[in-house]
């Protein structure tokens, strides 16, 4: 099966009322793991880079791993770059085989956002890519980019209702008190807001920073509109918290497939139990 638009998992979500699983894949293993849990949850499945994961693999080894895991899997693949901070970067993903792509001006002041997430709608959509879209800036650090506590401002419903009949995007991240990285303490997400922004906006809502924000919290923010949640900490957690497991009790250990198969297999697992949180178990179209 070949990779398809965010923006078709998404237009399902909306009519059935669930969120699509976005997971952020930084190696082989992750690759194959988030492939793996959808697999095995009958789920649509969003895998996404980010700057950091590119910079690291090379967009073309990227491509290829998740191109060769969406080829063989029954359910369907979106592959999605994850915050891109220009139009070059962005280009460069389309031209490399992304099915959608994510433009976040979120740090720029709102009209300049909306020019340039124009430009890269209006360069995605004639070749059939979906474009996300940032407004309001999420707590913490995402690889090269970083937000303090004091910038890291809310998404006002108003001007989210403006910048989407603006640009025509066909979804919007907000920000309502999530944050990327681990929490010190328990979010404490703003629903209202989300409700507000939900009222007044005519596409999907996506939340970022969703590691470590309870299951309840996750679910009531779907049942206010939310059809995209990104996961990527809790990943990290799970696959590098394995490794350490395997080589305290291995210390002599030296071939990596022993070491790195366990680390998969606990990617999985957070994989499939985030699918079920979100409602997505089970809403594969084939």
């Amino acid at each position: 099966m070949s990779f398809v638009p965010v923006s078709a998992l998404l237009r399902d979500a909306e009519n059935e009322g669930y969120a699509v699983g976005a997971f952020n894949c930084n190696n082989m293993e992750i690759v194959q793991a988030i492939v793996a849990a959808a697999e095995a949850e009958n789920a649509p499945v969003i895998m996404q880079a980010s700057q950091g994961a590119i910079k690291y693999a090379g967009i073309d080894y990227i491509v290829a791993m998740a191109r060769v895991a969406a080829a063989g899997a029954k359910v369907p693949v979106a592959l999605h770059l994850d915050h891109g901070t220009s139009f070059e970067q962005v280009i460069r993903c389309v031209r490399a085989g992304f099915s959608s792509v994510m433009f976040d001006g979120s740090k720029l002041p709102t009209e300049q956002n909306i020019a340039i997430t124009r430009q890269v709608v209006a360069v995605s959509r004639p070749v059939g890519i979906s474009v996300e879209a940032e407004l309001g800036k999420i707590g913490g650090t995402e690889d090269e980019i970083v937000v303090t506590d004091r910038e890291a401002l809310f998404t006002d419903p108003e001007e989210a209702r403006y910048f989407v009949e603006q640009t025509g995007v066909d979804s919007l991240a907000v920000a309502i008190g999530t944050a990327h990285g681990r929490y010190k303490g328990e979010p404490q997400l703003d629903f209202e807001r989300l409700s507000k922004i939900k009222s007044l906006v005519t596409v999907p809502i996506v939340l970022h920073g969703s590691s470590g924000v309870p299951a309840e919290a996750l679910r009531e923010a779907i049942r206010r509109g939310v059809r995209k949640i990104n996961i990527d900490t809790n990943i990290r957690e799970a696959f590098v918290g394995t490794v350490r497991q395997v080589l305290d009790g291995h210390p002599d250990e030296i071939d990596p497939r022993k070491v790195l198969g366990p680390a998969r297999e606990a990617a999985v697992e957070i994989i499939r139990e985030k699918m079920r949180i979100f409602g997505c178990a089970g809403k594969a179209r084939q």
